[in-house]
């Protein structure tokens, strides 16, 4: 018997090889799952939810009916810590965010109305009452988002001294793309301005109001003037680049191209009229290159080693401009068409409007001032300038209408 129970235990111990397996086994359920993580991202933004209460969706924007017209308009009212006024304002007064993505700022009623009646596109309006939407155009409101903010905000945000409660983000305007107001069009003259390196933007401004006010027929910007779509600019120009086509950003090259066929070229001046040339200094070897369609002759010969050059007293190279005849303002120099160029604060007429008015046929303009008085401001110039042109003008065609009504009969 105790053989028998020796051989049943022989016979129920395990062998090595189950031992080494059971012993496997009692580890692995001894050891904690393994956790496949995802990856950082992932586990960041579970972190952030976990962190942050779930926000709820935001309802849709109610409906707003206008009395005056009985349409309805949808708007969306700003919660509060919406920074999108603050972040778009801040953007938009930047060039480079301008250029890029083609967005200008308008602010105050009368701006805003004249850029939709001219046909700017607006995208996104900021506006504090509901009231200011009846004064705006309807069809014109219903294509933009409408966003309703507390004057606070709109106040703390605006560059003018009495904020009106409206701002406009529009797509940046095309002048041939525009439709200008049918009067402006009516009392447009064959007088056209060429602004040559105008930096400040309040006189800049001042320069399109007063070319809107004399009947201009267009304004041309080399490059070197500042942006027209700067806020000051826009705010001092009073609407005017909704009433006349601005082009920017001209090469002297292309101004040419964009001047009608026969035009003369004035130059104002504070040159006394007996001066009748004078030698610009410019750095070695630059020269304004370019050739003029049509009528107009190449005003700068294409090779800079070809333009007469001396040294001055401090021995930098300089090229002698054409002689141009002065005279004062007020006496005869317009005919139709015509155009004058207003030079900048700083540096006044470059050597290329002065060649541009020598192949033309054009003159100097002087403005006389008391002796030992600084030069006129650029835009007082301007509007001199320009009315007495608009003056003249109209005086030329009334003569003309006179002679087609009672010809002389020899």
């Amino acid at each position: 018997m105790a053989a028998l129970r020796r051989l049943g235990r022989s016979l129920l111990r395990p062998g090595p090889a189950a031992e080494a397996g059971g012993r496997r086994g009692v580890r692995a359920l001894r050891r904690s799952p393994v956790r496949v993580l995802p990856p950082q991202k992932e586990r960041r933004a579970a972190a952030e939810e976990r962190q942050s209460p779930q926000e709820p969706p935001s309802p849709p924007p109610p409906a707003v009916e206008r009395s005056s017209a009985g349409a309805g308009l949808w708007y969306e009212k700003a919660a509060p810590g919406d920074r999108r006024l603050g972040k778009v304002v801040t953007i938009t007064k930047s060039k480079k965010f301008r250029d890029h993505h083609g967005k200008v700022l308008l602010e105050g009623h009368r701006l805003i109305k004249d850029a939709l009646e001219a046909g700017a596109v607006l995208q996104t309006l900021f506006f504090s009452t509901v009231g200011h939407l009846k004064e705006l155009p309807e069809a014109e409101l219903k294509r933009a988002n409408l966003v309703k903010v507390k004057f606070e905000d709109i106040k703390s945000w605006s560059d003018l001294v009495t904020p009106q409660g409206l701002i406009g983000i529009f797509s940046k305007p095309n002048h041939t793309k525009l439709s200008y107001p049918a009067a402006q069009l009516t009392c447009s003259l064959p007088l056209l301005l060429i602004c040559d390196n105008i930096h400040d933007p309040g006189n800049l401004g001042t320069i399109l109001r007063s070319a809107a006010g004399a009947g201009c027929e267009k304004v041309l910007l080399t490059k070197g003037c500042v942006d027209p779509w700067e806020p000051k600019v826009l705010r001092a120009g009073m609407g005017a680049h909704f009433r006349l086509p601005i082009v920017t950003n001209l090469d002297w090259e292309s101004v040419p191209s964009n001047l009608p066929a026969g035009v003369r070229v004035c130059v104002a001046d504070n040159k006394d009229p007996g001066a009748q040339a004078e030698t610009v200094s410019l750095p070695r070897g630059a020269s304004g290159t370019g050739s003029a369609p049509g009528n107009l002759k190449p005003h700068v010969k294409s090779k800079p080693e070809a333009a007469p050059k001396r040294k001055d007293e401090e021995g930098a190279a300089s090229v002698c401009v054409p002689e141009l005849t002065a005279q004062y303002y007020y006496e005869n120099w317009t005919q139709s068409p015509v155009a004058v160029v207003i030079g900048g604060e700083t540096h006044g007429l470059s050597p290329d409007a002065l060649h541009l008015a020598a192949s033309t046929g054009g003159k100097r303009l002087v403005i006389p001032v008391v002796p030992g008085v600084d030069s006129l401001n650029s835009a007082i110039a301007a509007g001199i300038v320009l009315f007495e042109g608009k003056r003249q003008l109209l005086q030329r065609h009334k003569q003309e209408d006179e002679r087609q009504k009672f010809p002389i009969v020899g």
